[in-house]
């Protein structure tokens, strides 16, 4: 590569500096001190010590890390892969054949949710979840039983909080695809005698197959990154009932003082984001073939 090559990579030299010192640098810093027993405060703060793969092996001994984990698989697949995706397209299939005003409302909605600072959505979900708080008073009204959602059904209420505030995300990324199929195709197959359904399968979702997968991807990645909307919740309780690895990772580094064994905790959750990402990347470019 000459020197004009060279030169033609000057504009985004700022940008790969940043990427290196604000993104790459805190991920390689997470992953060094995995290995360490850097400690928030006290001698270990002052002077961590090399103890190589001992934060690793506490993580198979800890009960608390397989619950977690298997939590978080609930977490995700539930309010991002079923609820935000599924609840997403099928607003955007609606709204595209809904009235204007009616499409207009709903979609004003859906937003204001995910529009929200995520602490404000955060007590938000809190109060509707609570046990004096929006739902029991609706099922109170109706006469129903009214359960202590975030005690008895902790998982339950986080997913369901997490689909109203990101499911708006999903939903505008369908509804821009959706607008790219030309109309004259969904015509011509109306006309061979395809129904609803039948062009959705096999005409409408083949077509958006790059957009889900892309959507797919990035809730995901955002998703397993949750952490306020938790918090605020249920502190991850009762019991652990609730806890997830940002919630883990947040209780052992910064809660118990143990920063080496949170950021072990951490750098689990990054390699489970980077085996997504690197699944649906593959997905994306087996589908552009």
């Amino acid at each position: 590569m000459g020197e004009r090559g060279l030169l033609r990579y000057l504009p985004v030299l700022p940008a790969l500096l940043l990427l290196l010192v604000f993104l790459a640098g805190p991920v390689f810093w997470a992953f060094q001190a995995s290995f360490t027993n850097t400690g928030l405060t006290g001698r270990n703060a002052r002077n961590p010590e090399w103890v190589g793969l001992e934060n690793y092996q506490r993580l198979l001994l800890d009960p608390v890390f397989p619950l977690s984990l298997g939590l978080t698989v609930l977490f995700v697949a539930g309010s991002a892969v079923l609820g935000q995706n599924l609840l997403g397209l099928a607003l955007a299939v609606l709204m595209r054949r809904a009235r204007r005003a009616v499409s207009s409302l709903v979609g004003t909605a859906v937003v204001a949710a995910w529009v929200l600072p995520e602490i404000v959505a955060a007590f938000a979900a809190y109060a509707y979840f609570s046990r004096d708080g929006t739902l029991n008073q609706l099922l109170g009204g109706l006469g129903m039983t009214q359960p202590d959602w975030l005690y008895s059904w902790p998982m339950a209420a986080v997913v369901l909080a997490n689909v109203w505030r990101g499911t708006a995300f999903s939903m505008l990324v369908y509804r821009a695809a959706l607008n790219d199929i030309p109309v004259e195709v969904a015509e011509a197959a109306q006309m061979d005698g395809a129904g609803g359904w039948q062009r959705l399968a096999f005409i409408t979702l083949p077509m958006i197959r790059g957009s889900i997968a892309t959507n797919l991807m990035l809730i995901t990645l955002q998703t397993l990154a949750v952490f306020t909307l938790v918090w605020v919740m249920t502190a991850g309780g009762p019991a652990n009932a609730s806890t997830t690895l940002p919630v883990l990772a947040y209780q052992e580094a910064f809660k118990f003082g143990d920063i080496g064994y949170g950021t072990a905790v951490a750098s689990v959750l990054l390699l489970i984001g980077a085996v997504f990402g690197v699944g649906y990347i593959r997905l994306l470019r087996e589908g552009k073939r």
